[in-house]
């Protein structure tokens, strides 16, 4: 680090100049934080990126080997995906060089042998915006509340499905619809898989896992459901039912076992709960501690302001001495066996071609495998042709359920397939 006027300077080159990059370097160019200097921007075809806005005396490159070679303490990496980030990350460490990402897949699958090879080079490896966008989870679940024993934790991690999700329930327009709004404001990429799939949420839950509960799992092994089945009319039926549908991740210990119980799913959670009153482009993450019961964090998660603000917060921990104490509590240890299996009260909405004795077949099906149904619901004014109804179930495991609709699935009276979502309240989704 080099000293300036008195004071010590962390020079940082940024690798990848899109939203986040740019944000972060807004930040470093308007003067607040003295202590950090920005000295390299490296992008491809870096000649469209440069700005104005930024010190004359920044270096642009398009050879992530000039930010290695030009005498940079940190590196932030934002260019995302698994490669060639894994290996920037790998040289830039190697080089005695700090490194802050907002890499979650990255992370995810590869963190605790990254971390490893920053405890070997006597270096950080930071990633506070790799989960949750500004809200500084990581070091609240590694600092701030480190001496409970967390058993459980539960968050919506994707701020584009919110958005959508939300935009649906409080505008009554349909997936596609406010999935192009969410694209026309920046907060959805032009092709959404891997928010609306889950996958981002999956990979969030994982670093989660590691960094609160203490284990290990694949980010593979977490069962995922995508948000794009959910339709207008399952938030008027969720409403009758005193819920909103959100994206939910969920993960907790399963009690006298290595296993950890883990999905992404789109659920109903009550809307008076935590995770019911988080909209638009907002995060959560509630954990819930063996001393300190529950505990929420909640900010924005979409964005490249937040998202840099976390990662400015990970360069001002370094640049003031922080101690090196990011490695993941996994690292070195093999992967813990995900558990999908839950047990929660569901939701299934049926959109059939009415005729009589569909509830009475689908109720059969249901006993036989040893499922009580809670009641049934049908909001009127809707075509016989093409007719939405909804059945609640009793508490049961997740497993039942899915081997019960894999019958009813194959019935001759479905318009569009059936959508099945668990209920998940406060004490829902365990074993």
């Amino acid at each position: 680090m080099s000293d300036l006027k008195g004071k010590r300077r962390c020079r940082v080159g940024i690798a990848g100049f899109g939203t986040v990059g740019q944000a972060v370097a807004r930040i470093l160019s308007s003067g607040i934080h003295p202590e950090l200097q920005l000295t390299h921007v490296c992008n491809r075809n870096v000649a469209r990126k440069r700005v104005d806005w930024v010190s004359p005396d920044v270096i642009w490159t398009d050879s992530f080997e000039d930010l290695l070679d030009g005498e940079v303490d940190a590196v932030v990496e934002l260019i995302g995906g698994i490669s060639p980030a894994t290996e920037w990350i790998e040289s830039a460490l190697k080089a005695g060089t700090a490194v802050v990402t907002a890499n979650k897949q990255v992370i995810a699958r590869v963190g605790g042998t990254l971390a490893n090879l920053a405890a070997t080079q006597g270096r950080h490896l930071l990633f506070e915006a790799a989960v949750a966008g500004g809200i500084p989870v990581v070091r609240a679940l590694r600092e701030g509340i480190s001496s409970d024993r967390l058993v459980r934790i539960q968050g919506i991690l994707n701020g584009t499905c919110n958005y959508i999700l939300t935009q649906m329930e409080q505008e009554h327009v349909s997936f596609s619809e406010a999935l192009s709004d969410a694209q026309r404001l920046g907060f959805a990429e032009a092709d959404p898989t891997e928010d609306v799939d889950g996958l981002d949420a999956q990979a969030k839950l994982a670093i989660l896992i590691s960094v609160g509960l203490g284990r290990r799992v694949e980010v593979e092994d977490i069962p995922v459901s995508a948000i794009t089945p959910i339709e207008t009319v399952d938030f008027a039926y969720a409403r009758r039912l005193g819920c909103v549908i959100r994206q939910i991740a969920h993960a907790e210990l399963v009690v006298d076992s290595e296993r950890t119980r883990a999905f992404v799913q789109p659920a109903l959670v009550p809307e008076a709960s935590s995770l019911g009153r988080v909209g638009g482009t907002k995060n959560i993450v509630v954990v819930d501690g063996e001393f300190g019961g529950e505990t929420a964090f909640s900010g924005y998660g979409a964005g490249g302001e937040p998202t840099a603000v976390a990662v400015v917060s990970d360069l001002l921990a370094i640049s003031r001495g922080a101690p090196l104490a990011q490695i993941p509590p996994e690292a070195g240890r093999g992967t813990d066996l995900v558990l999908p299996e839950f047990e929660a009260p569901h939701y299934l909405r049926f959109m059939i071609r009415d005729r009589p004795g569909i509830i009475a077949t689908a109720a059969e099906v249901f006993s036989r495998h040893g499922i009580n149904i809670d009641a049934v619901l049908q909001e009127p004014g809707w075509s016989k042709t093409e007719l939405p109804f909804v059945v609640t179930l009793e508490r049961c495991g997740s497993s039942v359920v899915s081997a019960a609709m894999d019958e009813i699935r194959q019935l001759d009276f479905h318009v569009r397939p059936p959508l099945w979502l668990p209920i998940l309240s406060a004490e829902e989704g365990r074993g």
